[in-house]
């Protein structure tokens, strides 16, 4: 099952699984999308249900409390989609990673992976940098900390901004990547098995990793070092990755490959000291191999705020040197330099002549 909280979150959960859940504050919000089965999260504030969050995570997190049970049912064993920014995703995502914190001996099938859009904050506005900050400070750390949660996964709107891309266009560039890897059991299952084994059982528990997760694919050329090509292929849509703790593969073969070529990989690995979980499997639409990786990893969520707020500090200042362009008019003052020095002259009770002298061997007049 997949829930999609908030307005972005819902909007992603609806593509990547049209039975999803969506969760908001907003009637008017859930309206706009075709889902199936919605939960409508109360606010105090009468007007809180037609106009939602307005990038207040506090209201999201009030309104978490009346949909506390079920929601927290749902999430269990399941993936939720949520952006970090804005008011209710943030707020009643904030409130779920909370609880789970507090969860204990959570069986690895029956954890919740995450994730996550993260706002790009060289562009988008300081509310979602702040709200972001916080979230990855607090609730992030603590879901992470405390070993209950599954694989965190962080989307940045980077690209989508940079290459001015449509939100439509985004989304289906960003769960164009997590189905791929999505994927990897039903490959697993549906195609022939050449060597290792990943069934919807190891990839269930390699998914409830208390782990950020950076997945990508891309065409396998075994004349070169796969070092060299995961590097260059690292996913664009996501945050890159530290050093894996953990790390799963699945490499598809064409009819006529080797699929002796996996050895490679697993030296790769080796060197790095991770034994990851894999697969070989023939595919004949394949005309070249092609390999999915995913490699979890912990990343201090105090360095994630760090970088945020280095941009977000930049992108302040940028934007008040603009406010005072645009808005700040000093006033142009014309001064004439002899009167100024013979006013100044009989004040002091010097020679207005000896003063104009040193000012023009100074090159002042």
């Amino acid at each position: 099952m997949t829930i999609g909280i908030g307005g972005a979150g819902g909007k992603l959960a609806l593509k990547l699984d049209p039975s999803a859940t969506i969760v908001n504050v907003s009637e008017n919000e859930m309206a706009k999308l075709p889902a199936e089965r919605r939960i409508l999260a109360v606010v105090h504030a009468a007007q809180g249900q037609l106009r939602g969050s307005r990038k207040n995570p506090q209201i999201g997190r009030q309104a978490f409390q009346s949909i506390r049970e079920e929601l927290l049912s749902l999430c269990r064993g399941n993936l939720v989609f949520s952006s970090t920014g804005g008011g209710t995703g943030n707020g009643i995502s904030s409130r779920v990673l909370e609880e789970i914190a507090k969860l204990e001996d959570v069986a690895l099938a029956d954890r919740t992976m995450f994730a996550f859009v993260l706002p790009y904050a060289k562009l988008e506005a300081a509310e979602y940098v702040v709200n972001t900050t916080q979230f990855l400070q607090g609730p992030v750390s603590e879901a992470i900390d405390s070993g209950t949660t599954g694989n965190v996964v962080f989307f940045s709107n980077r690209v989508k901004f940079e290459q001015k891309l449509g939100e439509d266009e985004y989304n289906s560039m960003l769960l164009s990547t997590l189905k791929n890897f999505l994927a990897v059991p039903r490959k697993n299952d549906e195609l022939k098995l050449l060597d290792g084994h990943i069934d919807y059982e190891d990839f269930a528990l390699f998914r409830g990793k208390p782990y950020f997760n950076h997945f990508t694919a891309f065409e396998y050329d075994r004349r070169s070092n796969f070092e060299h090509q995961l590097e260059k292929n690292l996913n664009p849509l996501l945050l890159p990755p530290e050093n894996p703790i953990e790390a799963l593969f699945l490499l598809e073969v064409p009819e006529d490959g080797d699929p002796r070529e996996f050895y490679d990989i697993l030296e790769y690995f080796a060197e790095l000291k991770v034994t990851p979980v894999y697969s070989v499997v023939q595919n004949p639409k394949r005309k070249k191999m092609f390999v999915t990786v995913a490699l979890l990893y912990l990343r201090k969520p105090t360095e994630l705020v760090e970088d945020f707020n280095r941009i977000s500090e930049e992108h302040t200042k940028a934007k008040v040197r603009k406010s005072l362009e645009q808005y700040v008019q000093l006033p142009k003052l014309e001064v004439n330099l002899e009167s100024e020095v013979k006013r100044a002259g009989r004040q002091q009770g010097s020679s207005e002549s000896d003063i104009l002298v040193i000012l023009r061997r100074l090159g002042k007049l």
